[in-house]
């Protein structure tokens, strides 16, 4: 790993004063302090690293001394294909740079030089105080550096000469310490274009993803691996995954790499769950990793994969991830086995966290119950990653609730946006086991918190719309007018009523990219952008003449018609042709009901969403706002999302 190679050192006016400091820790007598020089060695690790040509990573440098060790002093130099890469930066993590007040400082003097011409690099440091050692593992500097554009895939070696003393050696108090090195291996890939994605018009087979180049991040500590069980269809399959753990970038991360050709085996006694269960890991990242012909098996099952931790669980459908139209993204040579497919969930980060607080805290009388959790996929193949972002269909995932936390103070999940806003998304609370847990259904993948919202209105105290109006307050779904008033008996618009469906079924943004123009929804109102989420989920539809009449207000038949278009969204039936006049004729006015808004209107009686009053529909009346809240929390109670 490590080859003998000598590089002398150029004497220039630029390296004068490291050349200086390099004779004064050559000559220098470090203070003495009891003991003597360990009989083991002192281990020093550089990352095994990986990065893509054009790009940057860092590579940590490791010391590990045995007990009893000291090291007082270090002087190492590091030699690398200055063809194929260049150093950015040495960082040190423990010593001073500055001369000579570095003398004097506990943590000792760090120097270093590089020569991206030659390909070298000197790092130096020295405990001038004689009391502060190094007597433990840790990190002493890192190595920032750069593969060249243009550099082919493959592998390169940092590189120290074990056998010259003037390019390795560890003392303390005249002793030479025995050192061993391990790692230094830098694996370059093809530095690939990202690919843009083509998230197509919005039909129920696809949605969005986001592609972009694989940046790996280092490991800061050892990777340790241990063999562990997988269920598929609830059997337990003994030693068929591997879960590895290691702290990357200040957080704990475990990764289950599946065995994906044992459990291709079981396809044939037709695989319908693969469950990874992962426990003691507590609000640790934890990753399920399998490959694409895995994926492709399941999807041919209608199998889905489940990964559950001690945070929460993701059920994912395999046909979700749309493997074939992620191996076009990823590139016409992208062999299924060979694609690396990942869902994590992992604690928000601290960013994510202080986004939350600051949304909730801009709603009245609202606080965060669970701290933010991501959920994520994604897809890599030859140095390019595509994060699957968008579903066609809603996929359930769930927090746990925290010890000690009472179920009935929480109102809802929501979902942060990329402009730091929360918004609803369909939660429910199940108890299983004696344990609670928010079951979210969402149609995308994000970040997701649970909160406690509790609303009331003085105008709907007595009002028959009450504990409806309320609860979707509570969820954010529906909004005051004015200050605890709701106007329950008020008409409402076609674009409020677009709102609040929208906010109800969690649909935050377009699906796909094409976008319809209707000559009176003005740019930059407040309801342009809902009006294209719902035109892109095929919601609503405008007049003949290109309008939508956003400040229209709406009639029970075109609500009833836009909700009847919901219905496949979230899985419930709609009513037949056949099944049509049936249903119709059970109401005195039905006579009144035009053609196209007979079957929506059969659909949302066919699921109990509308009851009618007093043996009628009505169908041309205004709907009012309670009517609105009711209907919208019946559908989403119906679909078994709340």
């Amino acid at each position: 790993m490590f080859q003998t190679r000598k590089k002398q050192i150029r004497a220039t006016g630029k390296i004068s004063k490291l050349l200086v400091i390099i004779a004064l820790f050559s000559s220098l007598v470090l203070p003495g302090v009891a003991g003597a020089a360990p009989d083991r060695p002192v281990k020093i690790t550089l990352d095994n690293v990986s990065v893509q040509a054009g790009q940057s990573v860092h590579v940590p440098v490791k010391f590990e001394v045995p007990d009893y060790g000291r090291i007082g002093a270090y002087n190492m130099q590091v030699e690398y294909d200055a063809s194929a890469l260049q150093i950015i930066a040495i960082t040190p993590t423990h010593g001073k740079t500055e001369i000579p007040a570095c003398q004097t400082d506990e943590q000792g003097c760090f120097q270093s030089y590089y020569d991206n011409e030659a390909g070298w690099a000197r790092i130096i440091w020295s405990d001038f105080t004689g009391d502060h050692r190094l007597t433990s593992t840790q990190q002493l500097f890192d190595i920032e550096i750069k593969a060249k554009s243009g550099t082919a895939a493959g592998t390169k070696q940092l590189v120290i000469d074990t056998l010259d003393s003037e390019h390795l050696s560890l003392n303390d108090s005249g002793y030479g310490v025995l050192s061993q090195l391990t790692g230094g291996t830098i694996t370059i890939t093809s530095g690939t274009t990202p690919v843009t994605p083509s998230p197509g018009s919005g039909s129920s087979t696809g949605g969005s993803n986001t592609t972009s180049p694989v940046v790996t991040p280092v490991p800061s500590t050892a990777v340790t691996s241990k063999i562990v069980d997988i269920y598929v269809n609830g059997q337990k399959q003994e030693q068929s995954a591997t879960a590895e753990t290691a702290t990357v970038e200040n957080r704990v991360v475990t990764t289950v790499k599946v065995d994906n050709d044992k459990v291709l085996n079981q396809i044939s006694d037709g695989l319908k769950t693969l469950l990874l269960p992962v426990s003691g890991t507590g609000t640790n990242t934890v990753i399920g990793e399998l490959n694409g012909k895995l994926i492709k098996a399941m999807e041919n099952n209608n199998a889905e994969l489940v990964i559950q931790t001690d945070q929460g669980t993701y059920t994912l459908p395999a046909n979700q991830i749309r493997i074939d139209s992620i191996s076009k993204q990823l590139g016409t040579s992208a062999d299924l086995e060979d694609i690396v497919i990942q869902l994590t969930i992992a604690p928000g980060s601290k960013e994510e966290q202080a986004a939350v607080t600051a949304a909730v805290k801009k709603q009245n009388n609202a606080s965060v119950v669970a701290s933010p959790v991501d959920f994520k996929v994604s897809a890599t193949h030859g140095g390019v990653r595509v994060d699957i972002d968008q579903y066609s269909a809603y996929v359930e995932r769930s927090i746990n609730l925290p010890e000690g936390v009472d179920s009935s103070k929480i109102t809802t999940g929501v979902v942060l946006l990329p402009d730091g806003s929360i918004v609803h998304v369909p939660t429910k609370i199940v108890q299983a086991n004696g344990k609670y847990s928010a079951v979210i259904n969402s149609l995308t993948n994000s970040t997701y918190a649970l909160i406690y919202h509790p609303v009331t209105f003085d105008d709907v105290s007595n009002h028959w719309s009450r504990s409806d109006v309320q609860d979707l307050a509570s969820r954010l779904i529906v909004q005051g007018i004015g200050e605890n008033s709701f106007s329950p008996d008020r008409s409402i618009t076609r674009a409020e009523f677009t709102a609040i469906l929208l906010r109800g079924l969690g649909l935050h943004s377009t699906k796909g990219t094409e976008k319809t123009a209707f000559k009176d929804v003005q740019t930059g109102s407040w309801y342009e952008n809902d009006v294209q989420i719902a035109v892109s989920y095929g919601l609503i539809s405008g007049y003949a003449d290109e309008s939508f009449h956003p400040n229209g207000n709406i009639t029970r038949a075109e609500a009833m018609t836009i909700i009847s278009r919901a219905l496949d969204l979230v899985e419930l039936e709609q009513a037949s042709a056949s099944e049509t006049e049936e249903l119709l004729s059970t109401f005195t006015d039905s006579g009144i009901v035009q053609n196209w808004a007979a079957e929506g209107i059969a659909s949302a009686v066919k699921q109990g969403l509308v009851q009618g009053t007093d043996g009628k529909l009505m169908a041309n009346t205004a709907i009012s706002r309670s009517q609105t809240a009711v209907i919208v929390k019946r559908l989403l109670s119906k679909a078994g999302l709340i």
